[in-house]
């Protein structure tokens, strides 16, 4: 197969576009236009995408692969543009008022560029899961069936201040045959500008449509209510953010949408874990990068462990502000200061070098304790006590559970997906990380030789 798709006529419209140039949103991300302009907006953005989603599902592997590594080699070249656009908005942010956690979500830099571009590269580097066959059989008629993937079609994203989720849905979004409607939050208005101009521009070059990607910031939120109403023209909308924003698209969408869930995530420490272990993987698992998802926020320690005073010290050295039940209290090291916690800090996200810390009994409350708490991201034990382990396992119904090893890894870079649009906390469809697999569906291919039902 060649890298050559021949359109029709009508496609051909999708080389104009009035997403570039389009109205700037005011002041608190509402939209200068009136009601009915901005639904003739959307829903012409939705159009456009699903016509060049039809092109976009029709490109070969190479054909997306080469775009994925033009748009790495686009964002390397025009990093300073993107870095620039980057400081404008954390400047906006700072003058108001942003919390550190969310301004470290928002912050590019080089290093973080270079991630986007690894990501893109490992993209290009996997299987394109576009007809790929899920089963297949000949029936005893002789009826040849098969169930392959296929691109959903137009997927839509809800997010707020994460410019790198831009690249990693587009990313996504190409190789796995679709085209993709962003709408990135105003926080992040001039970096996500940036970004969005570089891969349509990157798109075009490479003989895509640019339509193929798309944005409706310019309409700010009422842009977004319209988007998630758009039911026909968008096939699946993703949120991505905190519980307000994610509970928002739930409840207002008829697009159908794959939940993504805040992360108040747990370790338990049984009374196994070996000590050197627990600083490290807990260490990792908070300080890190506090802002994100995949970060701890409560920390339950088996009554018999021995690992609370050296986590506590380390924590305390990183600037860890730790809310502690009475027992943990009472076993803190001198010179390790905590505040009381409550009902609160047991269900808080945090998202900031804050952590609540209880002590349990042992494996049951700690399970306990996480089932009447869990948001469904990610749980994990440390331990050497393989029936532990195992049961944690088992009995743990969360997208992601971890043995030994830092909560961090629940992302889909680490677990080898290249990139993802989210992580699922839902049951259906898609859970967990979701990469190119989890922005397909599948079709039934039936073939015959003119037999008929009796």
């Amino acid at each position: 197969m060649t890298d050559t798709v021949h359109v029709n006529a009508p496609d051909t419209a999708i080389a104009e576009s009035s997403t570039v140039g389009a109205p700037v949103p005011s002041a608190g991300g509402q939209s200068a236009l009136a009601p009915a302009e901005v639904e003739a907006a959307v829903h012409a953005i939705g159009d456009r995408a699903r016509v060049a989603s039809r092109v976009v599902a029709r490109a070969n592997r190479a054909w997306k692969d080469r775009a994925l590594r033009a748009i790495g080699a686009a964002l390397k070249e025009k990093e300073a543009q993107i870095l620039a656009a980057n400081a404008e908005d954390i400047e906006a942010g700072r003058s108001n008022g942003t919390s550190k956690a969310l301004l470290d979500r928002l912050a590019l830099t080089p290093a973080r560029i270079d991630g986007l571009v690894d990501a893109l590269e490992t993209l290009a580097g996997l299987p394109d899961p576009v007809g790929n066959v899920v089963r297949g059989q000949t029936l005893p008629n002789g009826l040849r069936v098969r169930q392959i993937n296929v691109p959903m079609g137009v997927v839509a994203a809800i997010y707020e201040a994460r410019p790198n989720v831009t690249v990693d849905i587009a990313g996504l979004a190409l190789k796995s045959g679709n085209a993709a409607i962003l709408r990135g939050g105003s926080a992040a208005a001039h970096t996500n500008a940036a970004l969005l101009e570089i891969l349509r521009d990157t798109l075009d070059s490479v003989g895509l449509p640019a339509d193929a990607v798309q944005s409706v910031d310019a309409y700010g939120r009422e842009g977004a209510a319209v988007l998630m109403k758009a039911r026909g023209r968008v096939d699946v909308l993703i949120p991505r953010g905190g519980r307000e924003l994610i509970q928002n698209v739930v409840l207002n969408s008829t697009v159908p949408v794959i939940e993504t869930g805040e992360g108040n995530v747990h370790v338990f420490v049984d009374a196994s874990a070996d000590p050197n272990m627990a600083v490290d993987i807990l260490l990792n698992a908070k300080t890190q990068r506090p802002s994100v998802c995949n970060t701890v926020e409560t920390v339950l320690v088996h009554k018999d462990s021995t690992v609370l005073p050296d986590v506590a010290r380390a924590l305390a050295e990183r600037g860890v502000r730790l809310h502690v039940d009475g027992r943990t209290m009472a076993a803190l090291p001198e010179g390790v200061g905590a505040e009381a916690a409550t009902d609160h800090d047991w269900a808080t996200e945090y998202m900031d070098l804050e952590l609540a810390v209880a002590t349990v009994d042992g494996l049951d409350e700690a399970i306990a304790h996480i089932r009447r708490w869990t948001t469904g991201h990610t749980e994990a034990i440390i331990t050497n006590d393989l029936a532990n382990a195992e049961r944690f396992i088992a009995e743990i119904d969360s997208a992601a559970v971890m043995v030994n090893a830092s909560t961090r890894f629940t992302d889909g870079g680490e677990l080898g997906l290249g990139a993802e649009v989210g992580i699922s906390t839902q049951k259906l469809h898609a859970r967990g990380p979701m990469g190119l697999a989890e922005l397909t569906t599948t079709k039934w291919i039936v073939q015959g030789e003119g037999q008929t039902r009796a």
